[in-house]
């Protein structure tokens, strides 16, 4: 007489559920995958230009550099004492967020490199705990930076008139964005870190990633 299934080995019941479990989690996974696959490319905004600036060890750096990664990148100065403390934790936010084994690069550019010295940002970055594996801080002449800054990836800066100063720190108005680049060099998305309605934790930050993961599994 065969066994009932109250007769059945305890390990056998266990294997079933195991396996039960596995197709459950490979089917979810499989869905993920064909939603991503669904949803329409990110738009190309525009083409990175080469560079030539210096990072925070003294070495030339070029958009050789980030070619073949996945990038983000913001602009802030280290005298700042508006938004430029919260916008660089909110990057280290992203640094942590990376899986260890990524390509991803980080790429924070000064808008006030007459003060910024590769030094001082070295120190900055340090202070926020930067991986500089990942994470570059660039400075160079104020030509150099616009045309990176503006000119390619939409980070604009304007330095505030001596008259309009609410105190010594208050030396630029400049943009709270993300920038987000793909291996060609291609800007592919703008993300918003701060200011009325914008919900980093929730909203922006996820999006940022799962669009840094969207952009490394393309070619």
């Amino acid at each position: 007489m065969s066994d009932s299934p109250q007769q059945l080995p305890r390990t056998l019941w266990v294997g079933v559920f195991l396996m039960f479990g596995l197709l459950c989690v490979a089917g979810l996974l499989s869905m993920a995958e064909m939603r991503n696959e669904q949803r329409p490319r990110l738009p190309i905004i525009s083409q990175i230009a080469d560079f030539t600036l210096t990072n925070q060890e003294g070495q030339v750096t070029t958009l050789a550099a980030l070619t073949n990664h996945v990038w983000v990148a913001d602009i802030i100065f280290t005298r700042c004492a508006g938004p430029c403390p919260r916008m660089t934790g909110q990057m280290k936010s992203v640094q942590e967020n990376l899986a260890p084994d990524s390509n991803v690069r980080l790429v924070t550019l000064t808008t006030d490199p007459d003060y910024d010295s590769p030094e001082l940002l070295k120190r900055y970055g340090q202070h926020f705990g930067a991986d500089f594996n990942r994470w570059t801080f660039l400075t160079g002449t104020k030509m150099g930076i616009a045309g990176l800054a503006a000119g390619s990836l939409k980070l604009g800066s304007t330095p505030i008139a001596p008259v309009d100063k609410k105190n010594a720190a208050d030396l630029f108005i400049h943009t709270t964005i993300f920038v987000l680049v793909d291996k060609h060099a291609q800007l592919r998305g703008i993300f918003e870190t701060g200011g009325e309605g914008v919900d980093w934790e929730n909203s922006v930050r996820p999006k940022l990633l799962a669009d840094i993961r969207r952009l490394e599994r393309e070619p």
